[in-house]
């Protein structure tokens, strides 16, 4: 059996552009050379997102580039050009400089010791990187049951057709074909751990992530029309550890009182969403087992 110490998990109940760079320095780390920030930019409609403004602060601390992948669902981030567009309507272009990884196509990361994928097709410019720092919104997900850390890293860092090999547990990489390829839902939870664990493995040491706890619905930023929050606004956290972070966000949702607390964790849980966490605990890359250390 190997012993692995309890991941560090920060947190701040304060929810500002400022709360975000300090505790980013809680983790006394610095992400070195070419700095992505994976984050998501939203789907034109969409209310929810975290806007630019508010994540302005740490991305000029961290000197980073913004940077994001097409999707495999038709809508207004499918294909570079519309994409590149609606970057410039959010307004990511004002503040940041803005790259959509898949651009230029896709290059394959290996996952040794997937349970069910082998190999992870990501953005191209992703080997621009030196490091990266994961900036998540946590919140429900239609699919995945959540979105936080793992599913950046995984469906987040994938091209479209990478996008579609995790969505079908590797059946195709057509995003033509793809909803006519669902596999059952475990294995899909299972793919995007196999996924993110390559994105972590591949910038090992040189990658952290946060975590924010805000305008929770129990759908995603790449929703459309997605319902409104469901419950009050929690926090931010951060941790060199996806696994951990995620975790520690279920478990203070699954603590609150909040009134829609239920609502979201029927979403959680209808789609199976803790197994994501699950398989990537037993893939070794980080701890479900935690200390959280309020920086308030």
């Amino acid at each position: 059996m190997v012993y692995m110490e309890k991941a560090k998990v920060y947190f701040t109940s304060k929810i500002t552009p400022e709360s975000l760079v300090e505790i980013y320095k809680s983790l006394g780390v610095t992400l070195n050379g070419n700095v992505a920030v994976k984050l998501h930019s939203g789907e034109d409609g969409n209310q929810n997102y975290v806007k630019p403004e508010f994540v302005k602060n740490i991305i000029n601390y961290v000197n980073g580039t913004v940077v994001e992948c097409n999707t495999a669902y038709n809508g207004a981030r499918n294909e570079t050009s519309k994409h590149k567009e609606l970057m410039e309507k959010h307004g990511w272009n004002k503040y940041f400089n803005v790259d959509i990884m898949d651009s230029d196509g896709y290059v394959e990361l290996p996952i040794e010791n997937g349970k069910v994928i082998k190999k992870n097709y990501v953005g191209k410019s992703l080997n621009n990187y030196d490091s990266m720092l994961v900036l998540s919104h946590f919140k429900g997900h239609p699919m995945g049951g959540y979105g936080g850390a793992l599913k950046q890293l995984s469906i987040g860092v994938a091209s479209s057709e990478g996008k579609s090999y995790i969505h079908s547990a590797g059946k195709i990489m057509d995003q033509n074909k793809l909803w006519d390829n669902i596999p059952e839902q475990d294995l899909f939870l299972e793919s995007m751990a196999d996924a993110a664990s390559s994105v972590h493995n591949h910038f090992k040491g040189n990658i952290a992530y946060i975590n924010m706890m805000l305008n929770m619905s129990v759908d995603c930023d790449c929703c459309a029309k997605a319902e409104d929050p469901c419950m009050k606004d929690i926090g931010i956290l951060a941790s060199l550890d996806p696994i951990a972070i995620d975790q520690a966000c279920i478990d203070l949702v699954m603590k609150s009182n909040d009134p829609g607390r239920d609502h979201l964790l029927e979403r959680i849980n209808s789609r199976h969403g803790i197994h994501t966490i699950e398989a990537a605990s037993e893939l070794g890359f980080g701890s479900r087992e935690y200390e959280l250390i309020n920086i308030d």
